[in-house]
């Protein structure tokens, strides 16, 4: 590993969470969906904790106006894919991890590449509405464990970050928008999985459009979102894999 000692870069989590769950951590398959505020903090913080198979899925690109909260936003890579950049920086944490980037959506035109039952792990961390609804869809029908973020734009305060139940998450405005999508529909989320959400809402100043995105049709409106929100909702998140992983026999 470029001259790093492999057991002596993971023994502060073996010696934490002990060296059997390294191993499950290192076995473990991992999908994130959304390299942004969020899902690129996940990312992160789960190769750095020992997960070693992780398929990265985002079709946007690096804006100036990601530079405030994302990781693979820097002055130097705006107007690159954001899984692709991401791909190399995990790979410079751990160059042994097998990371795929896939530069793409998650529509219902794409949805059927996706074979959630391969997976150990999914993770959501898109703020697509009708994409969200059926990823939720099609992850809790699978076999693997699903987590998934909700809002985390217009909030300050990272103290009121909570973790519950989906149906129980309150004073989140997306988790209600989900709840009302899924009971209109009937068509209700398999199994019950875990979100993190918080139930401050700060309204916008001032609002600019993204002119960089490249999913403007996905995003109608613009927020705003800052990192010392939206990193601690990815790192907790990343934490739901970890501590689920690490407890399993």
């Amino acid at each position: 590993m470029n001259n790093v000692d492999l057991h002596q870069w993971e023994s502060r989590t073996a010696l934490l969470l002990g060296e059997n769950a390294v191993a499950r951590l290192r076995n473990a398959r991992v999908i994130i969906f959304g390299m942004g505020g969020v899902g690129s903090w996940v990312a992160e913080t789960l190769v750095r904790t020992g997960v070693y198979h992780l398929d990265i899925v985002d079709f946007d690109n690096v804006a100036p106006s990601n530079i405030n909260r994302q990781l693979p936003a820097l002055s130097t890579t705006v107007g690159q894919p954001k899984v692709e950049v991401m791909r190399q920086r995990l790979l410079s944490i751990n160059p042994e991890a097998e990371i795929r980037a896939m530069n793409m959506l998650y529509t219902p035109d794409t949805a059927d590449d996706f074979d959630f039952n391969s997976y150990d792990y999914v993770v959501d961390a898109i703020d697509s509405l009708r994409d969200k609804v059926l990823l939720i869809q099609r992850a809790t029908a699978s076999r693997c464990k699903f987590f998934s973020s909700m809002g985390a734009a217009l909030k300050t305060d990272p103290t009121r970050i909570r973790v519950d139940e989906f149906w129980k998450a309150k004073g989140c405005r997306l988790a209600a928008a989900l709840r009302s999508r899924f009971k209109r529909s009937g068509e209700l989320p398999r199994k019950k999985f875990k979100v993190v959400y918080s139930d401050e809402i700060v309204e916008n100043r001032g609002a600019n459009i993204d002119e960089y995105s490249t999913d403007k049709i996905n995003k109608p409106t613009t927020n705003g979102s800052l990192m010392q929100v939206t990193a601690p909702f990815g790192i907790v998140l990343a934490s739901l894999v970890i501590n689920h992983c690490a407890s399993q026999q």
